[in-house]
């Protein structure tokens, strides 16, 4: 170990979460340095230009924001800010559908199930989990509440039992009768995550609460100029409080003896070493282990997810006339989402099978917020589409991934096309190339592109948001005192939230 000490801390990893540390600890006075192997910081939470001359910029791996805590966003000083989708969601159904949101609920829902009764047990059902969310939220950046103080917290039964103890299929199934509005509850309990509506370990329960609890209120919201607008003013943040970035510099490894540390790193001009008090790793626990030359843990994360980006000349007329497609499109849009169809899609993924109804959600984000397009193409009525595709693991891509990429995408897209009144392909912008502007991104892509280890997108399998015998203070500990983990694999990460940083800063503080 060398006797002087660089920095008080190295950040390794410059996605949102290190940024987020790092703008905390140089704000406090500490000597900071970020290392980063990518050109550019931000990890996943970034905006490009996919589409070869075309100004379009995508927010190309995480699309929505929600559980960003506003207190970050303060302490910080970032000038970052969401705007409220006019439509939470729309599901077609037939030559029908429901539409949530726009004043439109109740109505949509009686012509759909012919009958108020499942309108009031959606109320009930998220009234619930808004009360959850307004007393679990502000728990998210303090030091980790042991599970009675969180059950305590909560102070209802009813809404523990069937958040924390219970499969979430068993509450989808008894409140709500219509396939479609339980696939529709389901969703959030699938985003990122490979399960069934009744797994016994509850993976599904911790991916719903994450889903429903962001600012207090479930909201996801979109990011004004893309979700590159919010790691730039993260990083500007971080250099305009002392904090040094250095991309291009890949870790390779990290050694410590518990009180100080020593970093190797290697960048296109050769490699050297670096000395810490302490190390903040925004990378995955098995990545983690790999610096520290020790086991990974077991079992390996595989993520489940299917991203594609596309840019269209127009929104494509919808087979139900009675929605806008302005409208349709202004919130998630689900796609092959009825609860027996998620079942069914689990089923086959799970026997190592493509899907073949691929269920998919989208989201526009130009609807919203039309600055991450070039005026000339807002003015002529373009529009980014991002699509988020469920229960397709890693696994299914493993033997040829670009041959298999390109059939799911067919098939994801003949069962949008079965909602729409004119072909997809035929709304579809060209690049300057003349190619259509359609890119998508397997797990495997992911895990190459951003290093989330099997395209991973929370790392691990996401955990309760209270205390066990195997967390620390903050939930970012690790087995050496002065190594902290503040990446999504982290107690209460996920998400584009910055909690994980926020929450490594406070603990390399003593705070």
């Amino acid at each position: 170990m060398p006797a002087q000490i660089s920095y008080d801390a190295v950040i390794v990893g410059g996605g949102h979460n290190g940024l987020v540390a790092a703008a905390y600890l140089a704000r406090a006075g500490r000597s900071v340095l970020l290392l980063e192997r990518a050109p550019v910081t931000g990890g996943a939470a970034v905006s490009t230009r996919p589409f070869t001359g075309v100004d379009a910029r995508l927010s190309r791996y995480s699309y929505l924001v929600s559980l960003l805590p506003g207190t970050i966003v303060r302490d910080l000083g970032i000038d970052f800010a969401v705007r409220k989708r006019t439509v939470s969601s729309y599901t077609p159904h037939g030559t029908g559908g429901l539409l949530v949101g726009a004043g439109r609920t109740r109505d949509s829902f009686a012509a759909l199930t012919g009958g108020d009764r499942e309108y009031e047990a959606w109320r009930a059902f998220y009234a619930m989990t808004g009360r959850v969310a307004g007393r679990v939220f502000p728990t998210m950046t303090e030091p980790l509440p042991t599970r009675a103080e969180l059950r305590a917290r909560i102070d209802d039964e009813t809404a523990w039992r069937t958040l924390f103890e219970e499969p979430v299929g068993f509450a989808v199934e008894e409140r709500f009768r219509h396939d479609l509005v339980r696939g529709v509850v389901l969703t959030d309990a699938l985003i990122g995550t490979f399960a069934d509506a009744h797994d016994p370990g509850l993976v599904q329960n911790r991916c719903f609460l994450y889903h429903v609890i962001g600012g207090g209120t479930g909201d996801w919201d979109v990011p004004v100029g893309g979700m590159g607008a919010l790691t730039d003013a993260l990083a500007t943040a971080a250099r305009s409080a002392g904090a040094e970035l250095l991309t291009g510099h890949e870790v390779t490894r990290i050694d410590t003896d518990g009180t100080t540390a020593e970093i190797g790193w290697a960048a296109d001009g050769g490699d050297g070493t670096v000395a810490a008090r302490h190390v903040l790793v925004n990378a995955a626990p098995g990545e983690l282990a790999r610096l520290l030359g020790e086991e990974p843990p077991a079992p390996a994360p595989e993520g489940a997810q299917f991203k594609v980006n596309m840019l269209l000349r127009r929104l494509p007329a919808l087979k139900d006339a009675s929605v806008d497609p302005r409208e349709a499109f202004a919130g998630t849009f689900h796609v092959s989402e009825g609860y027996e169809q998620l079942a069914t899609a689990y089923r086959e993924a799970s026997a190592g099978l493509l899907p073949g109804a691929p269920p998919s959600e989208i989201y526009c984000h130009s609807l919203t917020d039309p600055s991450i397009l070039g005026p000339g193409l807002a003015a002529r009525g373009h529009h980014t589409l991002t699509l988020f595709g469920l229960h397709t693991p890693a696994r299914l891509f493993a033997g040829d991934n670009d041959r298999t990429r390109a059939e799911l995408l067919a098939r994801t897209l003949a069962e949008l096309d079965a909602h729409l009144a004119e072909p997809l392909a035929d709304c579809l912008a060209a690049d300057a190339d003349g190619a259509p502007c359609i890119e998508a991104k397997t797990p495997l892509d992911v895990e190459r592109e951003v290093g989330m280890p099997g395209g991973h997108i929370f790392h691990r399998e996401l955990s309760f948001p209270y205390a066990t015998e195997e967390t620390g203070r903050w939930g970012v500990e690790t087995g050496h005192a002065n190594v902290l983990l503040c990446g999504a694999g982290a107690v209460r990460g996920g998400g584009v939230s910055g909690i994980p940083g926020h929450n490594a800063a406070m603990a390399a503080l003593g705070r």
